[in-house]
């Protein structure tokens, strides 16, 4: 069975960070393990507080995944400060970690932000240059490429960009009113759209948590780039479309929407 590591942040409420990628990669056929950044205190409705975990003991953590069941594919997300990227790139180059894929979270769905000020240039000096692919979506994009993303044309100067940059295949995440969902891949000079449509949910905690958990895990089990792009969007696309709905904010995907079999049976009504 291939492996996949979350590197990341936990989510109390399940719809986003460690908890959205190990049902993410479970749900994508492959064996899901995590090291964890920080504890957040969060729901459907925002962000109350963060607790980084400390440097040495994120190390550990990848130590001991890394020393005895090797991932095949590395998903880094959530990481607010300096020490921490600082920590996890050094183990990353020293374990030649393969299928690095960095979602680049800066700001929450709830507008939370997650990555310190100064944290940012340790980011893109030490970590973004590992990947083999980054997944921002249109803010962070504009952050890391520097430009203004007002239409699908400025989608494309930016992805081309961040490419060149850090030497890295880039998925630049539609939607934020530039397009109807549409991704852009750009690797190795060639640009390759990925369309979708727009469903109506409003509940997308952990969307990009979840696209780019599927990426990884797809990865892992062998497939291209844009074969683990496209299947990556389907399956959040499924998970959208299946309408969960829980709590009083932006609520999770329904991540187990696939999920079938004896121990995913509900009980049955009771006997009146």
């Amino acid at each position: 069975m291939k492996t996949a590591l979350s590197i990341a942040g936990s989510d109390s409420s399940g719809g986003a960070g460690i908890q959205a990628d190990l049902k993410t990669m479970t749900m994508n056929g492959v064996y899901a393990m995590s090291a964890i950044t920080a504890l957040t205190a969060q729901n459907t409705t925002g962000v109350s507080a963060i607790l980084d975990v400390t440097p040495h003991f994120l190390q550990q953590q990848i130590d001991a995944v890394f020393t005895d069941i090797p991932p095949d594919a590395v998903k880094i997300g959530m990481v607010s400060s300096a020490p921490l990227i600082q920590t996890i790139a050094r183990c990353l180059r020293t374990y030649q970690a393969a299928n690095i894929v960095v979602d680049p979270v800066m700001v929450a769905t709830s507008g939370a932000r997650l990555l310190d000020e100064d944290a940012v240039e340790t980011l893109t000096q030490t970590l973004l240059p590992l990947a083999d692919l980054l997944t921002p979506n249109l803010p962070e994009a504009e952050v890391l490429s520097g430009c203004s993303i007002q239409t699908e044309a400025d989608m494309v100067t930016a992805a081309r960009r961040i490419s060149q940059t850090y030497h890295c295949a880039v998925l630049c995440k539609g939607g934020h009113s530039v397009n109807d969902a549409n991704d852009l891949l750009y690797a190795d000079g060639t640009l390759q759209w990925f369309r979708g449509r727009r469903i109506a949910n409003s509940n997308t905690h952990g969307t990009g948590c979840t696209l780019s958990s599927a990426i990884a895990a797809n990865l892992a089990k062998g497939f291209s780039l844009p074969q683990a792009v496209q299947r990556a969007k389907d399956y959040v696309s499924q998970a959208l479309a299946a309408m969960l709905d829980l709590g009083q904010g932006s609520g999770p995907l329904h991540h187990g929407f696939a999920l079938s079999g004896t121990w995913a049976q509900e009980a049955p009504p009771p006997v009146r």
